[in-house]
């Protein structure tokens, strides 16, 4: 009896009846507890969430229009920060250069182009005088002078900043339908800041209510703006066009000017129409005034309300169903993550180190993820240290490579002037030392590794003026540059080796005068370099020997297998590098970089 009682009281205690036993228990409670509440407390909680969806909703549409108000004022101050502008507003008169005034209005309507919700576009001067251009229908300026505007002395007093009022506060006659809101600020001298004139910029309603109208209209929802006179700017009814509902929300709020509606941010108030309740959602603006409103019938609610207690009744039924699946559910959720870390621990075998995406909410599993994946970042971040190692060792290697061709140029050259000097040719050794001076002043750079196009150009350059005094009658150079690369950041001493190759083993082994031609260029986003020489060329096997970069341990030197392997370390293999040879007939060695694309490089 004793041995049946401690068995029934283990029982419970097993994982796999344990959680179906509470699951159910908590259903039950759960369950019962809310059939008792829910019918008292179920109109609260739907008005409630209605209330904050309406709210959040208005405060959507509120950040929409700001966005929509934001891009106008930043093209404004595009419009009035233009030179041409300026300078005409200047001279007092907006007339006084039609040619200059032409390029505005161009300048006018490629923006109005680049964001159509630009209506038309008013500049009026210090003296009356003004232009218009529109969409579609421009509107007229019926006021005699823009001093006459109502808000003319308001906008003078924003110095600069801007204001808006609902079609332009009368001073404009439009035979378009609809409302605009004039966008309107004060133009002001670049330089001392003075007055200059008026720019006022029409935008549509059409624009205002695109600031809604991606909102879903649930429950026969309608929508209204309001500016800072309570006068309807913009509205969307329950099945389009502005309806009955709107104009008596309208009517209501200028009476409840006075009350506890104008001196709030936000709230809700009800709203009867036709024996039809409604709870209005609003918010008023505190930079523009304009209140924006959200207008639920309380019908949806009441739908709701008793679609919640059908749904709950429902689940009463389905309870029993669900009790038995969830131990399936419970097993299945425990045994996938055991499985989600058996797959990645064979994906080692394929030699790919596989993260772990999702961590399992339980802490057991959340720690065995976690340091899995900690593992997993460790034997990265080693090989990359190894990779990274790798390769500063083997620029190392070719910064000595690099550091032993500056010596023998050097004596060479030296070599050269000290046969010049003893010969008396002392405009020559000037030349040559100059030559000298600037080629290894831009090879040293200040110690960076980058330099321009320009700047390698020039040191390749003075190398060939050196050994244009050397080789005399030996060879001619040709430089193709364009000026829109000059300013394009490589890899220093890149085109020396190659123009070295193809003088000492192209052209000077030919037995005759040859020529070599640099050029380079951009095209779509690439630095083309490319050395060409009309000298003996070099067979397929040579090239290819070349290009499978195969030192098999020998020490290369400086040449092209050398800047191959540099341009491939720096840009991090994204760079071309192209041989193009016939025995007898020259070759030409093309390089494909990014342009200015630092990220790419490892340096």
């Amino acid at each position: 009896m004793r041995g049946m009682r401690f068995s029934l009281l283990r029982r419970p205690r097993r994982l796999t009846l344990m959680i179906p036993f509470a699951y159910f228990l908590v259903v039950l409670i759960t369950v019962t507890f809310s059939s008792v509440i829910l019918h008292r407390a179920a109109w609260h909680s739907a008005q409630k969430q209605v209330n904050e969806a309406a709210l959040q909703t208005v405060s959507s549409i509120e950040t929409n229009v700001h966005m929509l108000v934001d891009n106008v004022n930043n093209y404004s101050k595009i419009i009035i920060s233009d030179a041409n502008l300026q300078g005409l507003l200047r001279e007092g008169n907006l007339y006084a250069n039609l040619d200059i005034q032409s390029r505005i209005k161009r300048d006018l309507h490629h923006i109005m182009q680049t964001f159509p919700i630009i209506d038309s576009i008013f500049i009026f001067d210090q003296s009356g005088h003004g232009f218009s251009l529109g969409s579609q229908y421009t509107p007229a300026f019926i006021e005699s002078n823009v001093e006459h505007a109502p808000w003319y002395d308001e906008a003078v007093e924003r110095n600069g900043a801007y204001l808006l009022r609902l079609n332009g506060s009368g001073v404009f006659a439009s035979e378009a339908e609809g409302n605009f809101v004039s966008f309107i600020r004060m133009i002001r001298d670049l330089d001392d800041t003075t007055p200059l004139g008026i720019l006022v910029i029409n935008i549509p309603e059409s624009a205002f209510a695109d600031a809604y109208s991606n909102l879903a209209n649930h429950n026969g929802q309608q929508f209204a703006i309001l500016d800072e006179q309570h006068r309807l700017i913009t509205a969307k009814a329950a099945e389009g066009g502005q309806s009955a509902v709107i104009d008596h929300l309208t009517k209501k709020i200028i009476e409840l000017k006075q009350s506890e509606f104008s001196r709030q941010l936000s709230g809700f108030f009800p709203l009867s129409f036709e024996s039809r309740s409604y709870t209005v959602s609003w918010k008023v603006d505190d930079a523009f005034g304009w209140t924006f409103f959200n207008v639920t019938p309380n019908q949806s609610l009441y739908s709701e309300n008793m679609s919640l207690v059908l749904r709950t009744l429902v689940l009463l039924v389905i309870n029993g169903v669900v009790f038995y699946i969830s131990s399936f559910i419970i097993s299945r959720h425990v045994l996938n993550p055991i499985k989600q870390l058996l797959r990645a621990m064979k994906s080692t075998k394929s030699n790919k180190l596989v993260k772990l995406e999702t961590i399992p909410n339980n802490e057991e599993f959340g720690q065995l993820f976690i340091g899995y994946n900690r593992m997993i970042d460790q034997i990265n971040q080693l090989l990359k240290r190894i990779i990274d190692e790798q390769n500063t060792i083997r620029k190392a290697e070719l910064s000595a490579l690099q550091a032993q061709i500056k010596p023998h140029f050097l004596y060479n050259t030296l070599d050269s002037i000290t046969s010049l000097a003893m010969m008396g040719q002392n405009d020559q050794v000037i030349e040559m030392l100059e030559a000298l001076g600037s080629y290894y002043r831009l090879s040293v750079s200040k110690g960076r590794e980058l330099i321009t196009v320009e700047e390698e150009i020039s040191m390749v350059r003075n190398y060939l003026l050196i050994q244009k005094v050397r080789y005399r009658d030996l060879f001619d150079v040709e430089y193709e540059v364009d000026e829109n690369c000059l300013q394009v950041p490589i890899l220093k001493l890149v085109l020396q080796p190659l123009v070295e190759n193809s003088l000492y083993h192209g052209i000077r082994n030919m037995g005759s005068k040859g020529t070599i031609r640099i050029s380079a260029r951009l095209a779509d986003g690439w630095l083309h370099l490319s050395v060409s020489d009309d000298g003996v060329g070099m067979t397929a096997e040579q090239i290819q020997q070349i290009t499978a970069m195969e030192n098999k341990g020998e020490k290369s030197s400086f040449g092209l297998k050398g800047t191959m392997e540099r341009l491939r370390i720096y840009y991090n293999g994204k760079n071309e590098f192209i041989i193009n040879s016939e025995p007898g007939k020259g070759t030409t060695i093309t390089i494909r970089i990014p342009a200015g694309d630092e990220n790419t490089w490892r340096n």
